[in-house]
């Protein structure tokens, strides 16, 4: 039995089944995509510059904290975005979901919003994030939007696509909306 455990973690931390958000590949070059996002459903948790329980909220929503108490499924990517005001972390919902049937948050923090579509520019990059990570992928997301003439709109994004028991092969990103035609 105890064989057959150790057999089992690595699949259970190294593999993952997440619906992903849709998009459209329009361009790439190495770690650099311009991609096309159809809009989606997501739920949001906006915080002070001190808090950091976005997470748990939004967990907390898709275990059953909604009024018909009813677990969603997890998907990829979280989106997560810092200033000096405050916090917001996005989960994506389910393609399943629209405005009309996704289940009304029991927690007032917990807001459910439907993205705009439009094109985005995003840079690839592995292993565990943090800040001077995401600042500097952002900058060299910034570097290659200017080198190319492509002027970017408000600010970006950094996304997600493991949970934090993955060590191996994780996927994170910098995004950002962009001015784009084809």
């Amino acid at each position: 039995m105890k064989t057959l455990f150790f057999l089992l973690i690595p699949s259970i931390m190294f593999s993952q089944t997440y619906e992903t958000q849709k998009y459209t590949l329009v361009s790439k070059s190495d770690n650099f995509e311009i991609r096309y996002y159809p809009k989606s459903l997501k739920a949001r948790v906006v915080s002070n510059a001190n808090s950091n329980n976005n997470f748990m909220k939004l967990f907390r929503y898709i275990s059953g904290n909604n009024e018909e108490q009813n677990k969603i499924s997890m998907t990829t990517p979280v989106y997560m975005n810092n200033d000096s005001v405050g916090s917001s972390m996005d989960f994506v919902m389910p393609s399943k979901f629209d405005l009309n049937n996704i289940y009304k948050p029991s927690d007032n923090d917990v807001k459910i919003i439907e993205s705009k579509a439009g094109y985005f520019a995003s840079f690839k990059y592995g292993g565990y994030s943090n800040s001077s990570k995401v600042e500097n992928y952002t900058n060299k997301l910034y570097k290659i939007l200017e080198d190319k003439n492509i002027e970017h709109k408000g600010n970006p994004s950094y996304v997600s696509y493991n949970s934090p028991y993955k060590f191996f092969s994780r996927r994170n990103e910098i995004i950002v909306e962009i001015k784009y035609t084809e």
